[in-house]
């Protein structure tokens, strides 16, 4: 008897989160996908996953462009209907893999958008009340900037990850890929203060090893994380664009101070360096835009 979609979707976000240990985000994403390709399989009159050929994907996919969905959307969905029928085929639920017969869907690059050094040390530089709240917040600012990292990597942060001899932290990142990331001085105060005179007044009991505490003493989420950032920039008056820009934005200064792109991959921890190579694009485009005002024959 074939499975039911719904052992099919069982087994499918068992073995995105067992055996290839993608994130909760991505599993969410990915399953979301899979559940729109089967109700339109059943839409189709077909009742089990063996209906699955190259004309109902193709025919999925054209749904989802006339409904208006970007092309990030689009190749990101495209990647998981590669990803399900090659399940499938080895599962042997399918004799043939349809998916090999898609076409690559690219999703446009638009560059990011970044602070100048400017805006990034105002949002760093202002002065609060030094209590508590203010110590956490400073410290969350100058290592989201000082390393790049991910907010779902900060917040997973422990004390012990912080090497202060070294002056690096470990990170834990996508596909639980562990790297050390070293960071500046600005960062190092501001985590020691955060640590001596502000983490101490929110420990509680069961507080647990977490580096960055919420206002119960629980592990920081990333809500709170990002609306720290919106709200440091906003005072700074500077653009808002939360803490992946402050990744962004560290990227970027980083190779306009001369770093190479290998060691700016290994810092943001990309799998690919066509991922970083997008912040050499920035760089050029800054360079552009000086040229443009500044030279007499632009």
């Amino acid at each position: 008897m074939p499975l039911s979609f719904e052992d099919v979707l069982f087994r499918f976000e068992r073995h995105l989160r067992l055996e290839r240990d993608l994130s909760a985000h991505t599993v969410r994403a990915y399953m979301g996908d899979v559940t729109s390709l089967l109700a339109h399989l059943e839409a189709a009159g077909h009742e089990s996953v063996d209906g699955l050929e190259v004309a109902v994907l193709r025919g999925w996919l054209a749904g989802q462009h006339r409904a208006g969905r970007s092309r990030a959307t689009l190749a990101r969905r495209t990647a998981c209907a590669r990803i399900f029928t090659a399940y499938c085929r080895r599962q042997g639920w399918l004799a043939s893999d349809p998916g090999l017969l898609l076409g690559t869907a690219k999703a446009g690059r638009r560059l990011p958008a970044v602070l100048d050094q400017a805006e990034a040390e105002a949002a760093l530089d202002l002065d609060g009340p030094g209590d508590a709240k203010d110590l956490r917040d400073q410290a969350i600012m100058e290592l989201l900037y000082g390393t790049g990292m991910r907010v779902s990597e900060l917040c997973g942060l422990d004390v012990d990850d912080v090497d202060r001899d070294r002056n690096t932290v470990r990170v834990l990142g996508k596909g639980r890929k562990e790297r050390t990331v070293p960071f500046g001085l600005p960062a190092l105060r501001a985590l020691d203060a955060w640590c001596v005179r502000g983490r101490p007044v929110w420990i509680r009991d069961g507080t647990g090893p977490a580096l960055f505490l919420g206002v119960r003493g629980g592990r920081i989420d990333q809500g709170t994380v990002r609306r720290v950032v919106h709200a440091r920039l906003a005072a700074a008056e500077a653009p808002d664009m939360g803490p992946h820009g402050l990744r962004h934005s560290a990227a970027t200064h980083l190779l306009e101070g001369g770093a190479d792109l290998r060691s700016v991959q290994e810092m943001l921890g990309h799998a690919s360096l066509a991922t970083t190579q997008i912040y050499t694009h920035v760089s050029i485009e800054r360079l552009r835009a000086a040229y443009r005002q500044a030279h007499p024959r632009a």
